[in-house]
């Protein structure tokens, strides 16, 4: 079986990252810190099973990135959590933009918040445990 073990985070500003981060999942703890061979921070932010490695960035892109404007790159991360709605209230209180989409489902809630970085993440509850209803997309089935 399969699970993704950790993510790896290149970012401007590590502490304002780290709040964020520790805003959305209060039990993630740094696991470990440093400093890479380029004398650039780093840190692992998570718990005893999953964690996001952070990089302190060295110098600035090209261009900016823009999530969903059709060039290759990470367009969000997705994390399941167990309360969307006291999720999305921990984060509007630390004064994180909300940039959720209009997305009802029977069988799940999605939230989307902007890191400082600019990158958006998306918390979904999932409100069954049938595989079918969790991942169903509307899609119709024809077979």
């Amino acid at each position: 079986m399969a699970r993704l073990e950790h993510a790896n985070l290149i970012v401007r500003d590590l502490e304002a990252e780290l709040r964020f981060i520790q805003t959305a999942f209060p039990e993630f703890e740094v696991r470990a810190e440093g400093q890479s061979w380029t004398g650039a921070r780093w840190l692992h932010v998570g718990t005893d099973d999953t964690y996001l490695a952070l990089n302190e960035a060295t110098e600035e892109p090209a261009e900016a990135w823009v999530p969903y404007a059709g060039k290759p790159g990470l367009n969000h991360l997705g994390y399941e959590v167990e309360d969307a709605a006291a999720l999305r209230e921990r984060m509007r209180a630390a004064g994180y933009r909300d940039s959720t989409v209009p997305n009802e489902h029977p069988h799940r809630r999605r939230v989307y918040f902007h890191d400082p970085e600019g990158n958006d993440w998306e918390f979904v509850e999932y409100l069954s445990d049938d595989p079918r209803e969790r991942n169903d997309y509307g899609v119709p089935d024809v077979t």
